[in-house]
């Protein structure tokens, strides 16, 4: 401004002396300029950006949300890994998991007292889960059962350290010692390696609500320092409950007057009832939330073979599980085990138990009813014999060798194998094949569905499919064609044939008035009718030999139940009647099916092809008959005594 106006430029220039050059000029009026309004918004409109603002208000805190979930459950399952050195040694000495993948379950457990001494396996069970067949089955091991005790060696191998109690493996060499005793043993790959602490095994139980569960009989025990009650304190009544995570451990692990065979069958049982917990209380979506309530513990480690665990792996088998239809876990047993300080199985009763673990009969429930009741037996689906059956075998996975390796295997069950026409290479059109196939051709007389079924079979998480036209050339005339796929890992499935349960008279007696005269004096204590069951199995009592009455009153869902205990002429052995209105119950939830008797309907609850629990619903009401933990009596025996039952008058 002031060197404008020393230039003398404009109306304000001076001409040195301190005035204007120019007079000032004539003052002109202000013009206001107004802006003219936005137009007005239609209310659509108004809306329409209203809920723009608000999806992308939403979008940023979802994606901040799904960004914090995804860190969060990511973290959650490293956290599941091993994080001691035992258990990453035991890691590297996993076999990559298959299409059915087996896991080590070990409970250990270092008790107040044992000083520096080495912590003890208490629980050996394997588990294996097969998308295939949709089933979970169980094997457990007694901790006393002798057998020859491997431990690892620095380059690898295995070291024997001659026999012994299967649970000392973890004692002399830890997780990797009991990973590849049962290994030895049972001939199987193991993928999987679960360590679970006690004082896990009750925190996780809790932080899930605690676990229902069947109690067979009374257990209780006052440990006073004497000899005949120097074991753990226990305290818990015969009936259907909820436990605690203490409550939980205390009847798992209970042995001390029945034997590891009954103690096997709690640790089954209690595996069964956390299922059916999870898929009665909880959905897919509770899932990430149980994984955070497992890893606030540092005491359950998760090894995968072949990989590190991760999110994928625990959500595909929680999904696996929940989903799992009706009586589709098996519990198995090894037979013929004799136990006294020690046990002992003859190693065909060790082998009979693992086919019976690789090979779960889904249609084991219903042949086992049929013959039970009596009925003439539906014909099992026909089989082809392999030497009547031409296959060729292709490759669909990219991996060298492995149409050539399967061709192999099945030519050794009996297969004839035939290569493609031409010399062409055995390869499938593409390599992107993830489960293997098997293709018959449905135009062509004969049996080659039912032949690709059988073949499915043996070679694991395989489809059967008609052929298409694009394989059809590659057959060279065969009537199958099986493409590998990348869940095919070099070797075939074992597939066991399963045996023909036989009918069996019912071991019962008629005796209604071991109950009858004890319910008329409780039935004014109960919302609703009683049932006194008439038949009854041949060698049992109602239960009073530890001083306790054998009726029990208690609150189930909300309404008194009665439970009645019944001993058998074996030592251990208890079965029970359950009475309530409770419904819904989860053990209710996993009905195998419903038949009608008399025309009355029964829900039948199987183990394999043991008859576990038979529930009669009337009345708004429901009436089990529960077998023993060991489910000693018979199919038919069970179906006699709940078809005895009759209401007792109000």
């Amino acid at each position: 401004m002031r060197t404008t106006l020393k230039r003398g430029i404009g109306r304000g220039a001076v001409n040195g002396n301190g005035h204007g050059m120019l007079p000032p000029g004539a003052l002109s009026p202000v013009t206001l300029y107004r802006q003219p309004p936005p137009p007005r918004r239609s209310f659509a409109a108004q809306v329409g950006r209203f809920f723009l603002w608000l999806g992308v208000t939403a979008a940023v805190v979802v994606c901040g949300l799904v960004g914090g979930f995804y860190l969060w459950i990511h973290e959650s399952a490293a956290a599941l890994r091993p994080h001691t050195a035992a258990g990453k040694a035991a890691e590297a000495r996993l076999d990559p998991p298959k299409s059915a993948a087996i896991a080590l379950v070990i409970g250990y457990d270092h008790r107040a007292g044992d000083g520096n001494s080495p912590s003890r396996s208490d629980t050996m069970m394997l588990i294996r889960a097969d998308p295939g067949s949709k089933t979970i089955s169980l094997l457990s091991f007694p901790r006393d059962l002798v057998e020859p005790i491997y431990c690892p060696a620095k380059d690898g191998s295995t070291v024997g350290y001659g026999s012994g109690r299967i649970n000392s493996a973890y004692a002399i060499c830890g997780p990797s010692g009991s990973l590849e005793t049962v290994r030895h043993l049972t001939g199987l790959p193991i993928n999987y390696l679960i360590r679970v602490n006690f004082l896990g095994f009750i925190g996780v139980v809790n932080k899930l609500g605690g676990v229902w569960m069947d109690v067979d009989r009374r257990y209780f025990n006052h440990n006073n320092g004497s000899y005949l009650t120097n074991y753990a304190n226990i305290d818990l009544q015969p009936g259907y409950q909820h436990l605690t995570g203490k409550q939980a451990l205390d009847f798992v692990r209970f042995r001390h007057t029945d034997s590891d065979l009954y103690r096997l069958a709690r640790q089954q049982e209690f595996v069964s009832a956390v299922r059916q917990q999870v898929a009665h209380s909880f959905g897919p979506t509770s899932i990430p939330g149980i994984i955070n309530t497992i890893t606030q513990h540092q005491y359950v480690e998760v090894a995968r073979g072949g990989r590190e665990l991760n999110l994928s792996d625990i959500y595909r088998y929680a999904t696996f599980a929940y989903g799992l239809p009706h009586g589709h876990v098996f519990q198995v047993k090894i037979p013929d085990v004799s136990c006294l300080n020690e046990c002992e199985a003859a190693s065909s009763s060790i082998e009979s138990a693992v086919q019976q673990f690789l090979n779960p009969d889904v249609q084991a429930s219903t042949t086992a009813t049929e013959v039970a009741l009596g009925r003439k037996l539906t014909a099992r689906k026909r089989t082809i014999p392999p030497k009547q059956v031409t296959l060729t075998v292709l490759n669909g996975n990219g991996v060298a060798g492995s149409a050539s390796n399967a061709s192999y295997l099945l030519g050794q069950k009996g297969y004839a194998t035939v290569t493609p026409p031409s010399g062409q290479p055995a390869n499938a059109p593409t390599w992107n094949y993830f489960h293997s196939k098997v293709y018959f051709d449905p135009a062509r007389p004969g049996n080659g569905k039912v032949a690709a079924q059988q073949v499915a079979r043996l070679v694991g998480s395989a489809d059967v499919a008609p052929m298409p036209p694009k394989i059809k050339p590659l057959a060279n005339g065969a009537l199958l064609v099986v493409v590998v796929g990348s869940t095919f890992h070099g070797q075939l499935t074992p597939v066991a044939q399963p045996a023909t349960p036989t009918h069996k008279p019912a071991k019962v007696r008629r005796d209604p008035g071991e109950t009858r005269s004890t319910l008329l004096g409780l039935r004014k204590r109960l919302p609703f009718q009683l049932q006194y069951p008439t038949l009854l199995e041949r060698s049992s009592t109602l239960d009073s030999g530890s001083g306790e009455t054998p009726t029990r009153i208690y609150p189930l869902g909300g309404q008194p139940s009665l439970r009645l205990t019944f001993k058998t002429g074996m030592i251990g052995d208890y079965w029970g009647i359950q009475e309530s209105r409770w419904a819904n119950a989860p053990a209710l939830a996993d009905k195998n099916r419903t038949v009608y008797l008399g025309g009355r309907p029964f829900d039948l609850y199987y183990s394999g092809s043991d008859l576990h629990m038979v529930v009669l619903r009337t009345g708004g009401a429901t009436y089990w008959v529960v077998n023993t933990l060991l489910n000693s009596l018979s199919n038919e025996t069970m179906l006699a005594i709940a078809r005895g039952l009759r209401p007792l008058p109000r």
